[in-house]
């Protein structure tokens, strides 16, 4: 069995601020190490689960974050960014098995964590088919491109309620929950257990059924901080300039939102 896992910061426990997902910062160091063992915990509950490899990609800020050498043996690393439009799952494919995202978090546009944004911190909101994109959704739909199910996602409580929704045969499990600019965490090692524990059932059980389907046509609508950010992505093909700030791009190929997504936000 072949998993692949994307990690990302700001859905890991305890985390309430930008100085402790942001390289450099004095608050960092605590929040790779967390970021690190719970990455390390769904890779043991893969192998509890009996995979045989697994890929992880280090999806947050650098791509430079996770530490390496703590990292199970049959683990591979992505660090850094190839520029491929699958972005946070470079290189998943049809030869995996399933997909497990670590440390998500709430969408830009919501307000269940204090660092909720999508993809870029120069938009105030990601639509598809009107619906507020979550950086889940967005590389779910690129997995089920691929025919790869998203068997399990952990990070802030606001996500993993709108997971559900999409479908609720996925696995979740919440270590946080945001309150206004605070968040309200779980101890960090009960988290990594429960973790472990919510990766080995969920690649243990039906992953066919966590897939999610893919709609036939995408209306996609992008709302950036800075009018002229819009205006300038509006010259990207197919693009039209709703508003001074939002952008709307119309398509039958989820591909091409992925690569709309790349070259405009």
């Amino acid at each position: 069995m072949k998993i692949y896992i994307s990690a990302d910061i700001e859905g890991i426990t305890g985390i309430a601020h930008w100085d402790e997902a942001t390289k450099g910062k004095s608050d960092y160091g605590e929040f790779r190490e967390q970021m690190t063992a719970e990455v390390v915990a769904a890779c043991e509950g893969a192998l509890d689960a009996g995979a045989a490899e697994i890929w992880v990609k280090d999806a947050h800020g650098s791509g430079r974050n996770l530490i390496a050498s703590k990292l199970p043996e049959q683990a591979r690393l992505i660090r850094g960014w190839a520029g491929h439009p699958f972005s946070m799952v470079q290189g998943l494919d049809e030869t995996f098995d399933a997909l497990i995202m670590v440390g998500y978090h709430s969408p830009a546009g919501s307000d269940t964590n204090p660092l909720a944004h999508t993809m870029s911190g120069g938009v105030t909101y990601i639509k598809v088919n009107a619906q507020y994109a979550s950086e889940f959704l967005l590389h779910a739909y690129a997995a089920a491109l691929v025919d790869v199910p998203t068997v399990f996602v952990s990070g802030d409580a606001g996500l993993c309620e709108a997971v559900q929704t999409f479908n609720p045969n996925i696995g979740t499990y919440a270590s946080l929950r945001g309150v206004g600019n605070s968040t309200v965490s779980v101890h960090p090692a009960l988290a990594a257990r429960h973790i472990r524990e919510g990766v080995k059932q969920a690649v243990q059980g039906d992953v066919a059924n966590c897939c999610l389907e893919l709609p036939r046509h995408f209306s996609v609508e992008i709302g950036y901080k800075k009018h002229p950010d819009a205006y300038s992505a509006a010259f990207y093909p197919g693009v039209s300039l709703e508003k001074p700030h939002v952008i709307h791009f119309n398509t039958e190929d989820y591909f091409e939102v992925l690569r709309l997504i790349k070259f405009t936000v």
